[in-house]
Formats: structure tokens, C-alpha cells, sequence
């Protein structure tokens, strides 16, 4: 309240995602967030997607104040903020469909075995000329520092905005795509950083705006190009100390770490609904681009699904895995939940992860992989709407609600997506057929 009288904000915006991770959004004015706080804020939630039907359609939403910032692209005089809320019942429990809710439910699966969750992904995104089309701001590549990168002004604004927020950026750099960059915040707990990450992809899209473009998280807006992935570095941390260290085994990895990697390995099949969501998405999936399709892991090799960065003495708290398959059009707290709950799962089952493959596995044939056990992940939306519904792992991490609503959401999706008849298709078969 102090923060409000000094940065004179009028209104606070009060933020949540629907099941499928869009930003939904309502102001209030000072005055009514005591009662905020107190006795939460109700509203009809029959009309966001993922939540109840119009006969439960009254919803509490009780707004977080450790996450209250100032929102630095609105102006100073009668400034905007935004708080992220937990969605609730009338009686006070929390939904079951929020995303939120769901990822604290994990968490808190995880503090009480005595773990920490810390999360660090790698956002990448495109600018275009309008939301209209694909038409690039530059033609410059990976890293390329040219006059050719037309968004340098763009990231750096972005970047400010970000560093406001109280928050590090490690890297922000143009990526290998014409018009394609990425943004990488240090890690933080995995709560904080499901919000942050959230809002980051507001901020990307609300400057661009300020300056006339438009940003897309879409996975694979460009054919023939490399998609946007959202790699995510996990770790976990127990009594201070990275539980996945382990300084005497030849990766310098402990048992945890093998089993939580299994986890991955063996459910990735089963949540890649979640970390992939679209249609879109496995348009990314491909060999060639530099998306993994292969459930295979590495030190050095971008091929593999998950990667272990080489570690470096007197580095311990840095051991993590980065799993590279998902992309960031997904619910963020949802595909931080399901990762966790995959590793958690290895962990109590006492999963072990296989040896590393550092081969090119894109190079492999079907027989060469087949003889080193990599198996592939879901290749469409309908591959992995069919290995998450059979998933007793997905319905138990989601629950009930938000698993079926999610197998429900997908269906219509892809049954809408296969009737469609494509470019492609008319200029392949009309001259011919």
C-alpha cells in the first residue's frame, strides 16, 4: 500500500491464465484490494476456458501480493499494476482448474520430500511486421550483430522492462532465424519464475506494440526455419545443496538426478499435450531444426531431448538438466507442473536413466536408434492427445478436472485442424487429380 501511494497507481490489474495458459485480466482500484486480500475478489468463471460450467460459474480470485509490480510500459502519472491471483471456490478451497493451483499442488508434493524446485527457461519468439503475416524484421542469424538486426532497439527495451521487475537477465540475443530471438531470465524457485515467465511473454508483445510490430510465441510461424522452443533448465535443491551433484560419479550426477531424468524419459510421451500444445507445435518437432524427437539425453549434444551442461569445478549449485522439447506457446505453470511431477514420479519409482547418446541421433537410422533403445515423442497433436489420455501420470498431476478439459479441448482442436484443406494440398493435387 505504501509502494501504491509513492508510485501513484490508480488501478491494479489482477492477472490469472485459463487452462490452456492465456492471460486473463481485470482491474480494481485501490480501495478494494483490503477486501481483496481479505475475502477475495468473486467473478463469473463460466466463460474462461478450463473452468467450471454456467450452474458453478461463481469464482473467488484472492490476488498475491508477493508478486505486485509496477507495470513500467504504462505511464508514471495514474501508473498500472498488476498482481497474479489464486483462484478459488465461494467456500475457499482452490479450484481444481486453475493452473496455478495445480503447479502449487506439485511444489508442495516436492517440499515435502524436502526439495526445492528451480526452473530457468529459455524463451524464443519472432518479430513480424504485423499480426497479419510472417513478413521478417531482419534477415540475420544466431547471434549476428548487425545493422540487418532490426530488433536490437526492441530487445533492449524489453530488457529494461524485464530488469524493473526486480528480475536478471542472463542473456537476450538474436537467434538462429530470420527475425528470431530469445530471452533467458536466471532461475529463480519454480512459482516465481511460472510468473515471471508468464509476464514476460506480455511484456515481449506489449513492446513490441509500443514500437509497431508484432510478437509471436507461435512454435513454428516460418517454414523451412527453425521454431521457437521454451528450454527448460530444472534442478532441485535440498537442505541448500543441488540434490542432482553427486562429485564422485563419472557425470557428475547423483542418483536423484538419474532417476529424476527418467522420470522425464519415460513420461515425456504422456505430457507432451502439456509442453506442446498446438497443432502448430509439431510442425517444430522435426529432425533437421534443431527440436528434439528423440527421448534420448546428453552432455554436449542438442540433438537429445535433454541436455546436461558440462559441469565445471566449484560450480555445484549450477547441475541441471535443460529439456528442450517444450515450446512457449504452452500454460507455463502447467508444463512446469507435469516436469516436475515426471522427475518426482522416477525419483519414488526409482527410475534410471540409460547412457548418454552424443551421436547426431537426427543422423541415425530407424535402426540405429532402435538398436540404442531412443524412442520418438508424439509426431502430431492427435499422437499425443492419444498417449496423454490413456495417462494415469497426466490425470493424477492435472486432476480429474483440468486433465479431461484438457483431452476435451485437444479433441476439438485437432478435428477442427484435419478437416481443413491446406495450400499445400491444392497446389499438390488440383493440377493432377
Amino acid at each position: 500500500m505504501k509502494t501504491i501511494s509513492e508510485k501513484d497507481v490508480q488501478f491494479i490489474r489482477i492477472w490469472f491464465t485459463d487452462l490452456l495458459g492465456k492471460v486473463k485480466a481485470f482491474a480494481i482500484t485501490p480501495e478494494e484490494l483490503d477486501e481483496g486480500f481479505s475475502e477475495g475478489l468473486g467473478f463469473d468463471g463460466s466463460s474462461i476456458t478450463g473452468f467450471m460450467p454456467i450452474e458453478q460459474s461463481d469464482m473467488v480470485i484472492k490476488p498475491d501480493p508477493a508478486t505486485f509490480q509496477v507495470l513500467p510500459w504504462r505511464p508514471k502519472e495514474n501508473a498500472v499494476a498488476r498482481m497474479f491471483g489464486d483462484v478459488l471456490n465461494p467456500d475457499g478451497t482452490p479450484l481444481d482448474g486453475d493452473p496455478r493451483n495445480i503447479l502449487k499442488r506439485v511444489l508442495a508434493k516436492a517440499a515435502e520430500q524436502g526439495y526445492t524446485f528451480n526452473a530457468g527457461p529459455e524463451l524464443e519468439y519472432f518479430y513480424f511486421k504485423d499480426s497479419n503475416g510472417t513478413e521478417v524484421l531482419d534477415n540475420a542469424g544466431y547471434f549476428d550483430l548487425t545493422v540487418h538486426d532490426a530488433a536490437s532497439d526492441l530487445r533492449r527495451d524489453t530488457i529494461l522492462a524485464l530488469t524493473s521487475f526486480g528480475w536478471r537477465i542472463e542473456h537476450s540475443h538474436h537467434e538462429v532465424a530470420p527475425s528470431q530471438h530469445e530471452i533467458d531470465m536466471r532461475y529463480m524457485d519454480g512459482l516465481s519464475m511460472a510468473d515471471a515467465a508468464t509476464t514476460l511473454r506480455i511484456v515481449v508483445k506489449e513492446i513490441a506494440h509500443k514500437h509497431g510490430v508484432y510478437a509471436t510465441f507461435m512454435p513454428k510461424p516460418c517454414f523451412g526455419v527453425n521454431g521457437s522452443g521454451m528450454h527448460t533448465h530444472q534442478s532441485l535443491f535440498k537442505d541448500g545443496n543441488n540434490a542432482f551433484f553427486d562429485a564422485e560419479n563419472e557425470y557428475n550426477l547423483s542418483d536423484v538426478a538419474f532417476a529424476y531424468m527418467g522420470g522425464l524419459m519415460k513420461y515425456a510421451p504422456e505430457f507432451c499435450l502439456v509442453t506442446n500444445p498446438l497443432v502448430n507445435s509439431y510442425k517444430r518437432l522435426v529432425p533437421g531444426f534443431e527440436a528434439p524427437c528423440y527421448i534420448a539425453w546428453a552432455r554436449r549434444n542438442r540433438s537429445a531431448m535433454i541436455r546436461v551442461p558440462m559441469y565445471k569445478p566449484g560450480k555445484e549449485r549450477a547441475t541441471r538438466f535443460e529439456l528442450r522439447m517444450p515450446d512457449p506457446s504452452c500454460n507455463i505453470y502447467l508444463a512446469f507442473a507435469v516436469m516436475l511431477a515426471a522427475g518426482l514420479k522416477g525419483i519414488e519409482e526409482g527410475l534410471q536413466a540409460p547412457e548418454p547418446i552424443e551421436k547426431n541421433i537426427f543422423e541415425l537410422s530407424c535402426g540405429e536408434r532402435n538398436g540404442e533403445g531412443i524412442k520418438t515423442l508424439p509426431g502430431t497433436l492427435e499422437e499425443a492427445i492419444k498417449a496423454a489420455s490413456t495417462s494415469e501420470f497426466l490425470k493424477e498431476t492435472l486432476g480429474e478436472h483440468a486433465f479431461s478439459k484438457m483431452i476435451e479441448i485437444k479433441i476439438k482442436e485437432w478435428d477442427t485442424y484435419r478437416v481443413q484443406v491446406s495450400k499445400w494440398e491444392l497446389d499438390n493435387y488440383l493440377p493432377n487429380y
